[in-house]
């Protein structure tokens, strides 16, 4: 799952995570949402993108990766 993200200055590329993980979490994000994003920028296709760790909307956060960049749904259907 990715989202695009309008900035003043950019717009550019979201990365999340799969969808399965993404859609069995509280913290839904919906079009026109004031979103914060933690993550890695990178080059995706040749266009700027941004690898999330993190996305906080009001109180609620998304939290996809670990300090290490290592995704959390790594062994979540074993929990």
């Amino acid at each position: 799952v990715h989202l695009r993200l309008k900035t003043a200055k950019e717009t550019v590329d979201i990365h999340l995570g799969p969808a399965w993980y993404i859609d069995n979490q509280e913290t839904k994000i919906e079009v026109k949402d004031q979103i914060e994003v933690k993550g890695s920028r990178v080059s995706f296709s040749g266009k700027p993108a941004i690898i999330a760790a993190e996305v906080k909307k009001g109180d609620g956060v998304l939290k996809l990766r670990d300090e290490n960049g290592v995704p959390v749904w790594a062994g979540w259907r074993r929990r």
